[in-house]
């Protein structure tokens, strides 16, 4: 850990900010002007950084600090799956009202106004900050004067979610993580030859890997936001409750955060809520993070939501909803497809598991992906974080 340079019989300054300044203030004589240097999380000439670099252990040092913006309150799972690797210091601060108090895993810089997110950040003058949202990041400047590394805060498969963060925030970055291959060559053509482009896998669902099967008739449902990603959240929703109702199977009912919010799904989740009060078996989920519903769960009913490359970690049965609004996507054939839901078919894939020609579809998918799956995601985004960190 950092040392804290400023004495004891320092005055203890009253604000977050100020006492974050007060820990990482250099030590009177020492030279900052490196700090106009390009990041060492840049690299000299583009190109791949394989998964496992032999050189890594070699050049990460634990220094620095660590400054993650978050934007949303549940896209702290990404960071707190990070964060617990990281050696040096670090804190997040809320770039939305609402992301205030959000995590008890990090540390929080109070501020008064969120949405001032350049003036917050070179308040607080980090070393290195972390970003995993991917629209208006032109409403930003603070990247042009800190190294920002971009990991993802889902990986959604078959929306576009990849050609979005291409075309939105690669430009402006130091590094971008990528959960798998499939990303990570795409981030290679789009972004800038000096930008760093590393392979380490999905860190909010390292606690998947390996994780036994609970058999506990447990169902869980979990599409993809509906008001961006126009899933089958609106036209499945109240089917897959009445399907599961006064059934032999707990149904975890799951709507993205922005269903619970705002939008078009808003209504939908309103209206499945009060339903779902009426069944003892069905559950609105309120967990903290999908993956704490997900290890509780035998098989998942999804569409293309980011929640299936999570849930590919468990290796369990899938059942994906092809009754989607989004009129030029169709979702990605990775698990069992159906356009409606049934108990049937359930029953056929808890008692079973997924047919031969599924499994082996699967692993094609997998192999495309090429996600690793190791339980190590965290720890590989917390060596790259650290190495911007420098």
């Amino acid at each position: 850990m950092l040392e804290r340079l400023a004495g004891a019989e320092c005055e203890r300054p009253t604000s977050p900010i100020g006492r974050w300044q007060q820990r990482h203030s250099p030590a009177p004589g020492v030279d900052r002007s490196n700090l106009a240097t390009p990041s060492p999380c840049r690299l000299e000439h583009g190109g791949r950084l394989p998964l496992e670099d032999p050189k890594r252990s070699e050049e990460i040092h634990t220094m620095g600090t660590i400054l993650y913006a978050i934007e949303r309150p549940f896209m702290r799972k990404t960071f707190e799956a990070i964060d617990r690797h990281v050696d040096s210091e670090s804190a997040y601060v809320p770039v939305r009202a609402n992301a205030r108090g959000c995590s008890d895993r990090i540390e929080e810089i109070e501020v008064d106004d969120p949405g001032a997110v350049d003036e917050n950040v070179r308040a607080i003058d980090p070393d290195v900050v972390v970003y995993n949202h991917r629209f208006g990041i032109e409403r930003f400047t603070f990247y042009e004067e800190y190294p920002l590394v971009h990991v993802r805060h889902g990986a959604s498969i078959g929306r576009g979610e990849i050609s979005v963060t291409a075309t939105t925030i690669l430009e402006h970055v130091s590094a971008a993580l990528a959960p798998g291959e499939r990303w990570a060559a795409a981030y290679r053509d789009a972004a800038p030859p000096d930008v760093r482009v590393a392979v380490v896998g999905i860190p909010e669902a390292d606690v998947l890997v390996d994780s036994p099967p609970p058999r506990d008739r447990r169902v869980l449902y979990a599409p993809t936001n509906y008001m961006v990603g126009q899933g089958a959240y609106a036209n499945t929703a109240r089917s897959v409750v009445e399907c599961f109702a006064d059934s032999e199977y707990e149904l975890l009912f799951r709507p993205h955060p922005t269903d619970r919010r705002e939008g078009p799904g808003l209504p939908v989740t309103r209206a499945c809520r009060d339903r779902i009060a009426e069944f003892p078996n069905v559950v609105f989920d309120t967990t903290t993070t999908p993956a704490e519903s997900m290890r509780r769960s035998d098989v998942l009913i999804s569409d293309y939501s980011g929640s299936i490359a999570e849930w590919l970690h468990t290796g369990r049965p899938l059942i994906q909803l092809t009754d989607i609004d989004a009129p030029d996507r169709e979702v990605p054939r990775i698990g069992t497809t159906t356009d409606a839901i049934d108990l049937e078919l359930v029953d056929d894939l808890y008692r079973n598991g997924e047919p031969d020609a599924v499994a082996r579809r699967r692993e094609e998918w997998l192999a495309d992906l090429g996600i690793p799956m190791d339980g190590r995601a965290g720890e590989r985004a917390a060596e790259e974080v650290m190495r911007c960190a420098q």
